[in-house]
């Protein structure tokens, strides 16, 4: 596997810097239909956590923040991990979701995303073992109980490390029950709230992922040991979240795609997982990778993560959306012109310029197909 995962991130690495040779067939910026849902191109806002909400409510840093990446031609504006419950926050300033009190700051950014073209989506998350932590400006480690932190639950009483201490407690099935009955009033209150896109996180160490891989859990159960337990959890919030969730609405999970240390989570599971997401009513895999462990050697490069986008889509035959280090036109155009993955998520670049998709569809001969708002268009 890993010399399998070398090879195709070589291969990767190559084919982000081809050069751009044809800008009048830009796949980029050609839209995309999943079940009612029409994206203007294949440009999306991957989930940020901002760490800016009070008591989980929004705040007008999220108007600003997720509406000028709706102004700037996002096609998918992914609002952060959204925590089903309190005790699913990662720091007590995150985003949440198990109330009815935050549903009318969300609705009030989702009404501005879509005046301004962009499709709004929520991402739902349970921390698991990497919650009760201090903001990342402020340290980013556990917080002490009398410091405002608060008791963590896993698989499995194995802490994550480092900054991170705390032995969470191991769930019991009620607990299992429980956060699965979250997630569904979670993605209830999505509805409610004007989401036309919901993704389940289970990725970068976080409760679900937990579940998944072996080195954070070692239950002996039927949420444990063999591959068909270890995604039970993943299934069952799935199947759960599905039912509430309308059909002409797309549901994406956001997977690690591999935890980089050998004896963990692996591209391998990840495509035979995507299968049976695929047949639970899953429309599209958010493809990421790592988070789960400490000490993980990851070889960051730009596009580094696409080939296990590129792979689930091919094995699977469900979408994908590829992310990680996706910055240049070119790169993310031929992400999805050669068929690697049907979406590009970007982050960090979009936090360094809300305009890129804008200044994308310039750079590839495409301005016909995305407009700045007219007040912009003196200075364009």
């Amino acid at each position: 596997m890993k010399n399998g995962i070398t090879a195709s991130l070589a291969h990767s690495r190559s084919c982000c810097y081809l050069e751009y040779m044809d800008a009048k067939n830009a796949a980029l910026f050609e839209p995309l239909t999943i079940k009612s849902i029409v994206l203007r191109n294949r440009i999306g806002v991957s989930p940020m956590c901002q760490y800016s909400s009070e008591d989980g409510s929004a705040t007008d840093w999220h108007l600003i923040h997720l509406g000028s990446r709706a102004i700037g031609g996002a096609a998918l504006v992914i609002a952060e991990a959204t925590a089903v419950s309190p005790e699913g926050r990662i720091t007590p300033a995150d985003a949440g979701l198990w109330a009815e009190k935050h549903i009318e700051p969300l609705a009030r950014i989702n009404r501005f995303v879509k005046q301004h073209g962009a499709v709004p989506g929520i991402q739902l998350a349970h921390a698991g073992r990497k919650a009760s932590a201090a903001r990342p400006w402020d340290g980013g480690a556990h917080l002490a109980e009398n410091a405002g932190g608060w008791e963590t639950i896993a698989p499995s009483a194995l802490a994550f490390g480092g900054e991170l201490p705390k032995v969470p407690r191991a769930m019991a099935e009620a607990d299992i029950e429980k956060v699965k009955d979250d997630f569904t009033a979670a993605a209830t209150r999505a509805l409610a709230a004007g989401y036309e896109w919901l993704e389940l996180h289970s990725a970068h160490g976080y409760l679900s992922h937990e579940f998944l891989s072996p080195l954070s859990n070692q239950r002996t159960d039927r949420y444990g040991g063999a591959f068909e337990n270890r995604v039970r959890f993943l299934i069952e919030t799935t199947r759960a979240v599905r039912a509430v969730w309308p059909d002409r609405f797309p549901l994406s999970v956001r997977l690690s795609c591999t935890d980089w240390l050998p004896g963990g989570w692996d591209i391998e599971q990840s495509v035979e997982l995507a299968r049976r997401l695929k047949a639970e009513g899953v429309d599209l895999i958010d493809c990421s990778s790592g988070g789960l462990v400490p000490d993980a050697k990851i070889p960051i490069a730009p596009c580094y993560q696409v080939p296990f986008a590129e792979r689930i889509r091919r094995e699977a035959g469900v979408a994908t959306a590829a992310v990680g280090f996706i910055t240049k036109p070119a790169e993310a155009d031929d992400i999805v012109r050669g068929g690697k993955a049907d979406l590009v998520l970007l982050a960090r670049e979009l936090l360094r310029d809300p305009y890129w998709p804008a200044r994308a569809a310039r750079t590839l001969g495409h301005e016909d197909k995305l407009r700045v708002p007219v007040q912009y268009a003196r200075a364009w």
